[in-house]
């Protein structure tokens, strides 16, 4: 077997390999701008070539490979071979060999799921450490003599302190994680993560291989990533451009579907009632009552003819048009091709030549009695006439205390001047979805799923509706008023009912006795969700009644400042002013990013954001405060308490919530 020498030989060739390949990238961009034939071709070749060789040059710095394989004699398809596996392709010199094989490719898949009991061929797994790109070991398994031990490298990289964006985890992907990586591209699943057990790196990961696997189909029709606030996309940013995957779009579902702006806001009561799933009834109705009955029938002049569509043909074409169920934008546009058709026939009875000009100009010329029947509207103005609480059709579903609930108290004097609310927002997609279908993507991964609403589930539905899914979330972790309590019935929500649903529950972030702690506030969360033991037996756990809570979170974070990674107070919302004061006021440099970054080591952050983040070091301040600042706060301090990787502080001047089971003593 190979030295550490001359796996550091490799290393050489490996940077040798990449140069080579980007090299060869951007002498394509140069030659592809000669060989293409039509115009079309040539934009497509060029957009293909400069995206490749912008991707190899924006290489992020590190390891070239991570692993490596050494399959027996007896292997049926490796005989004898060995592979280095990586993050990346890299090409062999002159048309040879690859001297990396991406972690995607299948043979690749026995780094992960090869054991002693199964070597699956491979006598021998490699596991390097690297500090940097500098490789500084290896440790080998022998597999194929049933020789596997517990892996210091590999525990080394899951405890590896968290400083800035989230890291991709391709040299730490467990077997069932690497399960739900490789699901097929038409299957949707839905992945329960409790804390740390990696559900968002699979979801990203899910990604990376998707397009790897089935590049052309998701090229066409898109990966669309949905986080639940810009916070967390700043921290996963960095995760699916180190895997080498750039056109991949991320964004939050607030968004997605901003097509105006936000500048009202909601009452409680309000807010309930617009992410409610009798909402898209309320909206159907209201907009198809717009649809009148013909009164007179259709009437054109055409030169010196005069064409005639009867009144009770016309309502005949409205009411069959109606009972095929079309988008109602898509319907309109059936009545007029109808109505043209039916005048068509007698054009043409009379020996009129209908060529395509002709159609265009009398199809514009049925429009004022189309108008009338089956008008033109934009969402706005069917959520205005809906929100302005006059008597309508949604008056069928919801009665009248909702209807003034949802009524503007200061109506605005047009649709223009309306002042639209995030909840608003969603109303005025489903109603988009009414009028014409939106176009969807190959693939959608919706992260903290189970925070979304029944109708922000059906905004989603809307987008992976000829796609699949990749559901994330954590029930114990639901913090909205409308947050999940069953999977099956969250998928049945997002339009995949048979979609299968897979729980996570090995923590490879959150060390023991911090998910020991939070494990004692499931049983008030009311969710069935099994708890979560952890990979970590590392990790460190304080519990601390403080007489002032400002100075007893200085000096834990000055006590934080010893210990290497990042370190994030988390306190109710209402608390944060005056922790980030306190903390200034004795000359503590504070970030304002809730990820970290900057270059600060220090974030002060509100319970309200901290999902979805860690920090090598958290400080929960006053959990009694963070437990009744909401109707969830229960399952909000929940959150806080595990974004903690390596060690948690709980700080607190009042008494602890009676929900905390025997908390630790002081240390």
């Amino acid at each position: 077997m190979e030295t550490l020498d001359d796996e550091r030989r490799y290393v050489e060739r490996c940077t040798a390999g990449l140069r080579r390949m980007l090299d060869g990238a951007r002498n394509n961009v140069i030659v592809g701008e000669t060989v293409a034939g039509d115009r079309y071709s040539a934009e497509r070749l060029g957009r293909h070539l400069k995206s490749l060789a912008k991707e190899l040059s924006e290489e992020p710095e590190g390891p070239p490979f991570f692993g490596r394989l050494d399959f027996g004699q007896g292997s049926a398809e490796h005989p004898g071979r060995a592979y280095h596996i990586g993050r990346r392709h890299i090409t062999g010199e002159h048309g040879g060999p690859p001297v990396v094989i991406d972690w995607r490719a299948p043979v690749s898949r026995a780094f992960y799921r090869a054991s002693a009991r199964d070597p699956q061929g491979v006598e021998v797994r490699r596991r390097f450490g690297w500090s940097g790109s500098t490789l500084t070991g290896f440790e080998d398994e022998r597999l194929g003599r049933g020789e596997q031990g517990e892996s210091k490298i590999l525990a080394a990289e899951i405890e590896r302190p968290r400083v800035g964006p989230m890291r991709d985890i391709v040299a730490t992907i467990q077997p069932e994680q690497d399960d739900l990586v490789r699901a097929e591209l038409d299957t949707s699943i839905c992945v329960q993560g409790a804390p740390g057990t990696g559900k968002t790196a699979v979801g990203l990961h899910r990604a990376a291989y998707l397009l790897y696997a089935h590049r052309k189909r998701l090229e066409r029709s898109g990966v669309l990533v949905l986080g639940p606030n810009r916070a967390f996309l700043g921290y996963i940013s960095a995760v699916l451009p180190a895997l080498g995957e750039v056109n991949v779009e991320q964004t939050t579902l607030e968004r997605l579907l901003a097509t105006v702006p936000v500048t009202g806001s909601d009452s409680v009561e309000a807010a309930m009632l617009k992410h409610d799933l009798r909402m898209a009834e309320a909206l159907r109705r209201t907009l198809y009552g717009r649809i009148g009955k013909p009164a007179e029938p259709v009437a054109v002049a055409d030169g010196s003819a005069r064409w005639r569509v009867g009144e009770g043909e016309l309502r005949r074409i409205v009411d069959d048009t109606r009972r095929e169920s079309l988008p109602y934008g898509v319907g309109r546009e059936r009545v007029r091709a109808r109505v043209v058709a039916a005048i068509q026939r007698q054009a043409e009875a009379r020996g009129h030549t209908a060529n395509a000009a002709w159609t265009r100009r009398i199809g514009r010329a049925v429009t004022p009695a189309l108008d009338a029947v089956w008008p033109a509207v934009k969402p706005e103005e069917v959520l205005y006439e809906l929100l302005m609480g006059r008597p309508g059709p949604a008056d069928q579903v919801l009665n009248a205390a909702e209807r003034a609930a949802l009524t503007w108290a200061r109506p605005p004097r047009s649709v223009k001047s309306a002042r639209w609310s995030a909840a608003d927002l969603v109303l005025l997609d489903e109603i988009a979805g009414l009028i014409e279908r939106p176009g969807g993507y190959g693939h959608v991964i919706v992260d903290e799923a189970q925070d979304l609403s029944p109708m922000e589930c059906r905004a989603v539905a809307r987008r992976s509706e000829h796609g699949s899914l990749t559901v994330l979330g954590d029930l114990a972790q639901g913090t909205t008023p409308w947050a999940a309590t069953s999977w099956p019935a969250r998928m049945e929500l997002l339009g995949k009912p048979d979609g299968q649903v897979i729980a996570l529950t090995t923590g490879f972030r959150v060390p023991a006795v911090v998910v020991e702690l939070a494990n004692t506030l499931l049983a008030a969360l009311r969710v069935e969700v099994p708890a979560t033991r952890s990979y970590r037996t590392d990790g460190r756990l304080r519990v601390t009644g403080v007489a002032e809570l400002d100075k007893g979170v200085v000096a834990a974070v000055r006590e934080a400042f010893t210990f290497e990674g990042s370190i994030g107070v988390i306190a109710a919302d209402a608390h944060v002013e005056a922790l980030t004061s306190a903390l200034w006021n004795d000359g503590v440099d504070v970030s304002g990013d809730v990820s970290g970054d900057a270059g600060r080591r220090l974030s002060v952050l509100p319970a309200s954001l901290a999902k979805g983040l860690e920090y090598d070091h958290v400080i929960v301040a006053e959990p009694a405060a963070i437990a009744r600042a909401e109707r969830r706060g229960l399952n909000r301090l929940y959150v806080a308490l595990t974004r903690a990787v390596s060690r948690l502080d709980v700080v607190h001047a009042e008494p602890l919530p009676p929900e905390f089971s025997h908390p630790p003593e002081a240390t």
